[in-house]
């Protein structure tokens, strides 16, 4: 209880902050919680009109000063109270833009916003979604921001705040560029509020924001407001990572949990651990882990659901599923089946019944009905968000996830599962890095139901406990820049600001001033090496002559005896070769070094094919194998011959044996009197060699008797220049080198039409500029050249597919098309992109990807109206028909590019009108449904 003076002094504190901070007063009346302090730090900071960037952990509040900058941008709207913008006036509007990187967040964060503001003064704007655009808070994601910018939409006026949610997005290497140049472009009016996770480098990332923003100011907070628990589940045996919170900062893993794994390992190796009956007497060890249906039987009965079980495979994530409902478990109530029931009947109404068995919908709800649920990009999107929306709820329990959940989306849970600590990225399997393994940890423990959340690991022999409590303790994550200039880009800064001024707008961006941070670093070096080569040159001088020269003279023999030594290897070995290729069945010849060294006959030549001969021998040790010309340091030599058996077995013991003895009757001599090393003689006769050796005897240094000490000296000299000319390479390539790339790109666009010679940009360019895809430039090139003309909707559904659609994974063989205009234009498509790619290899550009043909067939069925089952099993997969929510993803982005044709002016009225048919045919049955909806 405290004291009335303590009352007292707590009163005054709360008058101060409220005639300091009065908007954050007033916002922070209705939130119902008390602000943390990084939370009334960043706040305050933006009352002032400071830009901020907070970094904190998932969970930890980041949003709450999003918010407050629409409460801010609102506040100051007219009907406010005079003043309460801060001095503008109560007539100003001000608007505030909330930016996310994925549809999914900006849905979410869109119906937050309307639930406190209501629908009148909230916006939506994605790609699939356009809802009260002009109200004064919109929610979009970041492209739609980037594309405003660049168009100089009217939607801009009045804007006051700009919320960059999860900004540590732009470290993507797809889309991280889209954050930077929006930060870039954004009016110098505009009060930037950027939402990071921990990241380690967050001080750099403020300096460049200063320099391009203005002041903004910088929130760190490290701490969890629920407290997080790490675990290892090793068998049927739960233990703690660490021992206590001292241990987890020093990084000292629980020793009764290494002592438990040292053991289980000692037991695997011993060959305990290997499965009996059948197959019980295999050697080695073998390892079964918990079951996945246990694991969630574990996490129920010790109060630790809901939990999350992160399994990096869309399959696994089914499975894990399927096991669990085969295992029996329920983990729901009958009243909590039923509102389960109810919820999913609502929302996927808009599914015509006869998709609904093809999506394995029965199976879907038997899991959600259970409390049971799978959540990856393979999934359809209407199924995903009812998982999601049951998951926040408390009635689905257990959800088996991609690391795609931890994108933002806002689905919290007591505890968190990890299966393994590898991920496949797209090209290889990875180990998770720290900020991996933060970002999906950090999902456990709901702020405001939780005390505590709780990480789990799962133990296998490849998983060392150190490596994971590594993981746990790092707080690491750089934030490293992907922006590179694209040919979009390039046209629309050419032709917002002009070429040069665009020059310098690319080196302002993050990416630049990484880059230039780190030649600081490098310059540094160089200078001290050159102050160090100075020293040493000191102390290789000569009082005799120049020590420099004479040096020389040492290096240039040096390098003279390396080059004829280089010459000589490369004629034996083609004296070898040629030798081995002479050789006929019966020949007993010499193999002069080696293991296999000694007398051999030869079986089969080997000659008439493909590269170096290597043919088949039997030695007089009875070895029977195949020799190279590596195995000869001289020429093959002839020393008999002997008679081979026509049909020789050299897998025989037998027949090995009779015709080795036959190569030790001849009677030669296994080693034939080894020739001594070889002469220098041939090196000497060199006359340029020569001729350099009798200068260094003639040179004054010669007779100086610390001459080997100089050259000491002069070696570490030369080594040094030669790094640091190195250093210096690397310097020159870091400095402006995104300028250099631009102006490749510029000089292309320029070639091929899209920018004049004098720098302006011509029709085809603006046409350019309204093309958002990663083969902007051969879309261009397509509706320049008419490609696409003359297609049926359904035709032209296909054919665009081919330059936005990428498979998962690499497929040797070609995927088919469907036969006539579909190919003919596909063919020119890829004739096109042959060119494209040709141009920007020779300019040292990186090269646009090649169509991907495997989507073709599945978006023209779809088109022309035929089932989904049908259309499914078309796909170009490895592994069966293609999943529903990656065809429901592809055929959205064929959408979005058909939607850029309809309005592009560089396409004939004929493909506008096509492009509109076709959005209408591709528009039906699951790609109706709209989240927003």
């Amino acid at each position: 209880m405290s004291s009335p003076a303590e009352r007292y002094a707590a009163a005054r504190r709360r008058a101060a902050q409220a005639s300091a901070a009065p908007a954050l007063h007033e916002f922070a009346r209705d939130l119902g919680f008390d602000l943390d302090d990084f939370q009334r730090e960043a706040c305050e900071a933006l009352e002032r009109g400071s830009g901020v960037l907070v970094c904190a952990p998932t969970g930890a509040g980041k949003t709450v000063v999003g918010e407050f900058a629409v409460h801010l941008a609102l506040r100051g709207r007219p009907g406010a109270a005079a003043g309460a913008d801060g001095g503008e006036g109560a007539t100003t509007r001000r608007k505030c833009f909330y930016t996310t990187p994925i549809k999914a967040l900006s849905n979410q964060k869109y119906h937050d916003l309307v639930d406190r503001y209501g629908a009148e003064q909230v916006g939506l704007l994605t790609g699939d979604n356009a809802i009260n655009g002009d109200a004064p808070v919109v929610v979009m994601t970041t492209e739609v921001l980037r594309n405003m910018l660049y168009a100089g939409s009217a939607t801009l006026e009045g804007l006051a705040y700009v919320v960059m949610d999860e900004v540590h997005y732009l470290a993507d290497r797809f889309r991280g560029g889209v954050w930077e140049e929006v930060i870039i472009h954004l009016p110098a009016s505009v009060t930037l509020v950027s939402l990071s996770a921990t990241v380690s480098n967050a001080e750099e990332f403020a300096d460049w924001l200063v320099t391009v923003r203005g002041e903004t100011a910088v929130v760190v907070s490290e701490h969890r407001p629920v407290p997080l628990w790490q675990h290892m589940l090793v068998g049927k045996r739960m233990f703690d990572l660490f021992h206590d919170a001292d241990a987890a900062r020093k990084h000292d893993v629980h020793p009764e949990l290494l002592r438990y794994t040292r053991d289980t390992m000692r037991r695997l190796e011993l060959g305990e651990g290997r499965s009996a009956g059948p197959g019980g007497g295999r050697r080695g060890p073998r390892w079964r882990g918990p079951m996945r249906p246990d694991i969630v039987d574990r996490l129920d009965r010790e109060g630790l659901l809901p939990a999350i079980l992160f399994i990096f495979s869309r399959a696994g994530c089914d499975a894990a599923v399927q096991q669990c409902l085969a295992a029996g478990l329920r983990l729901t109530s009958p009243e909590e089946r039923a509102e389960i029931r109810r919820v999913v009947e609502a929302r996927i109404t808009a599914i015509p019944g006869e998709d609904l068995s093809v999506l394995g919908y029965w199976e879907w709800l038997d899991g959600l009905e259970r409390g049971l649920a799978a959540h990856h990009a393979g999934m359809l999107p209407a199924f995903k968000e009812v998982v999601e929306e049951l998951f926040v709820r408390g009635l689905v329990k257990a959800v088996f996830a991609t690391e795609t959940l931890a994108l933002g989306i806002n689905m919290p849970a007591r505890c968190v599962v990890l299966e393994r600590l590898v991920k496949f990225n797209g090209e290889a399997h990875v180990d998770l890095t720290p900020g991996e393994y933060t970002q999906l940890t950090g999902r456990a423990g709901r702020r405001g139901i939780d005390v505590e959340g709780h990480a789990v690991v799962v133990w296998s022999p490849e998983t060392d406990p150190r490596h994971v409590a590594g993981l746990a303790s790092t707080r690491t994550y750089p934030l490293r820049s992907s922006f590179r200039p694209s040919y979009n880009m390039a046209v629309n800064l050419v032709g917002t600001v002009g070429a040069e001024p665009a020059r310098a707008l690319l080196e302002s961006s993050f990416a630049q001033f990484q880059a230039d941070r780190s030649v600081v670093g490098l310059a540094r070096q160089v200078q001290r090496n050159t102050e160090t080569i100075e020293a040493y040159g000191a102390e290789a001088a000569c009082h005799h002559g120049d020590f420099d020269e004479y040096f020389g003279l040492r290096v240039a023999i040096a390098d003279r005896e390396r080059a004829i030594a280089r010459q000589g290897q490369t004629q034996r070995k083609a004296a070898a070769v040629a030798s081995l290729e002479r050789l006929r069945v019966g020949d007993v010849i010499r193999v002069p070094s080696g293991r296999r060294a000694g007398l051999a006959v030869v079986l089969d030549p080997a000659t008439g094919g493909f590269g170096e001969p290597r043919p088949l021998v039997l030695t007089q040790d009875r070895w029977a194998g195949r020799v190279t010309p590596g195995d000869f340091t001289t020429p093959a030599e002839v020393l008999t011959r002997i008679r081979v058996p026509k049909h020789f077995n050299h897998r025989s013991p037998a027949a090995r044996r009779d015709l080795a003895a036959a190569v030790s009757g001849t009677g030669l001599d296994r080693h034939g009197g080894r020739r001594g090393g070889r002469s220098r003689q041939a090196v000497g006769e060199d006359h340029r060699l020569s001729q350099l050796r009798a200068e260094l005897r003639a040179h004054p240094c010669h007779a100086c008797p610390d001459r080997e000490e100089h050259a000491r000296w002069a070696e570490r000299r030369r080594r040094l220049e030669r790094d640091t000319e190195e250093l210096r390479q690397r310097v020159a390539g870091r400095t402006g080198s995104l300028a250099r790339t631009f102006d490749r790109i510029v000089a292309l666009l320029t070639a091929r039409g899209y920018l004049s010679a004098d720098g302006e940009v011509t029709d085809a360019g603006r046409m350019l500029g309204r093309i958002w895809t990663e083969a902007d430039l051969l879309v261009a090139e397509c509706l320049r050249r008419k490609l696409w003309d003359g297609l049926s909707p359904a035709e032209l559904a296909a054919a665009v597919s081919v330059v936005v659609f990428e498979a998962r994974r690499d497929v040797d063989e070609r995927a088919g098309l469907p036969r006539g205009a579909v190919a003919d234009a596909v063919d020119e498509t890829l004739k096109l992109w042959s060119d494209i790619e040709a141009d920007e290899a020779s300019r040292g550009l990186a090269v646009t990807r090649e169509p991907d043909l495997g989507f073709a067939w599945p978006i023209y069925r779809w088109a022309r109206g035929e089932a989904l089952a049908k259309v499914l099993a078309s796909g170009h997969q490895i592994d069966g028909e293609m999943p529903a929510g990656d065809f429901v993803r592809w055929a959205r982005q064929v959408v979005d590019l058909l939607g850029q044709l309809a309005d592009s002016g560089g396409a004939s009225a004929e493909l506008r009108g096509t492009a509109r048919q076709a959005i209408a045919a591709v528009n039906r049955g699951v790609l109706a449904y709209h989240a927003a909806a």
